[in-house]
C-alpha cells in the first residue's frame, strides 16, 4: 500500500507539472478550447460538456458548455472517479457500479448519462479529460464515440500550440534582448577602438619623427646595418600609422571589411618584413610560394597572415629552427591559403578551441609557460568569418601545424 501511494503521490505531481506548464489554470478563458467544448456538446445533443485540466490536488474546469467554469477536488470528481486509457461513454451512470454511488451521480437531478476522452501530452502523460453529459439516460453511436477522442486529442494540440507560442515568444524576447545587447556591445567595442588608436597616435609620431632624425645622422648613415635597421623602424613605424588611421576609418563604419582585389604576395612580404626581427632572432626559414589575387580587405587579411606566421615563428620545438611555408591551394568557388610549420603542434582536442578568445597555447613541453593574450586566433576567426570564409587548424606532415583560411572567389562575398 505505501508503494501504491508513492506511485499516486508521483502521478499526482506529474500531472500538477503537466497541466501548469499550459498556463491556463487560473488564467482568463480559452476561444479554442470553449468551441470545442460547445461542439462536442452539439455533436452528442447534450446539455453539458466540460474541458478539464488536472493538477495534484484539483480538476480545474477550464472550458464548459451548459455550466459555469469551477475548480474542485480530485476526491469530488466524476472525471477521476474512473480509470480510463481510452474514450469511455456511460449511458447510465446509476446502472455502472464504478459511478452509481458518486454524489454528482446520486444527488438530484444527477448526471445519468457520462461520457469522457482522455487529453494527453506528447510523452503520454493524462493532463486533462473532455467529457459531455446529461441528466436523463442515452445512448450514442460509434461515430459519437470516435468525435469525442478527435476532439480531446484536438484539445490537446491546442494546449501544446499555446504552449509552442509561449516559448517562442520566450525565445524571441531573448534573441532581441541579446542581439540588442551585441549591438550594443559593438558601438562601446568601436569607441573603445577609436579612443586606443587615437591615444596611440602621438607616442608613434615619436618614432617615425626620432627615426628620421636618426636616419640622417652620419654614423647612421655610414653603417649599412644600422642604416637598414633604422630604415625598418621608420617603415614599420609609418605601416602601423596606416593602420591606426584604418581602425579610425572602421570604428565609423562598424568594422565591416572593404573588399577589393588583393594580391596576397604582397601583403605576406609586407608580414615578413614587420616580422623580419623574429626571423633573424629565431634563425627561421620562411618560404613563400605563389600566392592568388583575390577580393578581400587587405588591411584585414595583413592582420591574419601577421598573427598565423607570428604562431608559427613562436610555437616552436626545442632545439629546432622554425621552418614556416607559405602557399595556396585552389579549391571550388575558393581558395585555401595555408601556413604550415615545423613547431609544437596544437594538443589534440583542442584544434576548435584555441579559436576562443584568451585561450593560449604553450610553447614546447606542457610545462612551459602560456604564451600571448590568446587574441591572435580569435581575431583570425573573425576576420576570415567576415569575410565569408573558414578557418582550421590541422597536424602538418612530418609534424608541426597546418594553418589554414578559405576566401572566396566571389568579389561580392557575404
Amino acid at each position: 500500500m505505501a508503494v501504491q501511494g508513492e506511485r499516486e503521490q508521483m502521478g499526482s505531481r506529474g500531472r500538477a507539472d503537466e497541466a501548469d506548464r499550459y498556463g491556463l489554470i487560473g488564467g482568463p478563458p480559452n476561444d479554442e478550447l470553449q468551441s470545442l467544448s460547445n461542439l462536442a456538446a452539439r455533436i452528442f445533443d447534450a446539455p453539458g460538456s466540460a474541458v478539464t485540466l488536472f493538477t495534484a490536488t484539483s480538476e480545474h474546469r477550464i472550458a464548459a458548455t451548459g455550466t459555469e467554469p469551477a475548480v474542485c477536488a480530485l476526491g469530488e470528481s466524476l472525471c477521476t472517479a474512473v480509470q480510463i486509457e481510452d474514450t469511455l461513454v456511460v449511458p447510465d451512470a446509476q446502472m455502472d457500479e464504478r459511478l452509481a454511488d458518486h454524489p454528482m451521480v446520486a444527488s438530484h437531478p444527477g448526471i445519468r448519462f457520462y461520457a469522457t476522452a482522455p487529453m494527453r501530452s506528447p510523452d503520454g502523460a493524462l493532463v486533462g479529460q473532455l467529457c459531455v453529459f446529461d441528466h436523463r439516460p442515452r445512448r450514442t453511436t460509434d461515430a459519437q464515440r470516435d468525435a469525442l477522442g478527435f476532439l480531446a486529442a484536438r484539445a490537446t494540440d491546442i494546449l501544446e500550440l499555446r504552449l509552442r507560442s509561449g516559448q517562442l515568444t520566450t525565445s524571441l524576447r531573448e534573441l532581441t534582448e541579446a542581439r540588442d545587447a551585441l549591438a550594443r556591445s559593438n558601438v562601446e567595442l568601436s569607441h573603445f577602438a577609436a579612443q586606443v588608436s587615437h591615444d596611440l597616435r602621438n607616442p608613434l609620431m615619436a618614432v617615425r619623427a626620432n627615426a628620421e632624425l636618426l636616419a640622417d645622422e652620419p654614423a647612421i648613415q655610414q653603417d649599412p646595418e644600422l642604416s637598414g635597421a633604422v630604415a625598418r623602424i621608420a617603415d614599420a613605424a609609418k605601416g602601423l600609422s596606416g593602420m591606426i588611421q584604418e581602425v579610425l576609418s572602421r570604428a565609423e563604419d562598424g568594422g565591416r571589411p572593404r573588399p577589393t582585389q588583393i594580391d596576397l604576395r604582397e601583403v605576406a612580404d609586407r608580414v615578413l618584413l614587420d616580422l623580419s626581427p623574429l626571423v633573424r632572432q629565431t634563425g627561421a626559414r620562411v618560404q613563400v610560394e605563389d600566392l592568388p589575387v583575390v577580393p578581400a580587405d587587405g588591411a584585414l587579411l595583413y592582420s591574419v597572415l601577421l598573427n598565423l606566421v607570428d604562431n608559427s615563428l613562436k610555437f616552436t620545438r626545442p632545439g629546432v629552427a622554425p621552418a614556416v611555408r607559405l602557399h595556396a591551394q585552389p579549391r571550388p568557388g575558393c581558395w585555401r591559403i595555408c601556413v604550415t610549420d615545423n613547431g609544437a603542434g596544437v594538443p589534440p582536442g583542442q584544434q576548435h578551441r584555441v579559436f576562443l578568445p584568451f585561450v593560449r597555447g604553450r610553447s614546447g613541453a606542457e610545462d612551459a609557460p602560456l604564451q600571448g593574450h590568446g587574441i591572435g586566433l580569435a581575431t583570425v576567426q573573425r576576420i576570415v568569418t567576415a569575410h565569408g570564409g573558414r578557418v582550421g587548424l590541422e597536424p602538418a606532415p612530418g609534424g608541426g601545424t597546418c594553418a589554414w583560411f578559405e576566401l572566396s572567389t566571389d568579389p561580392h562575398f557575404h
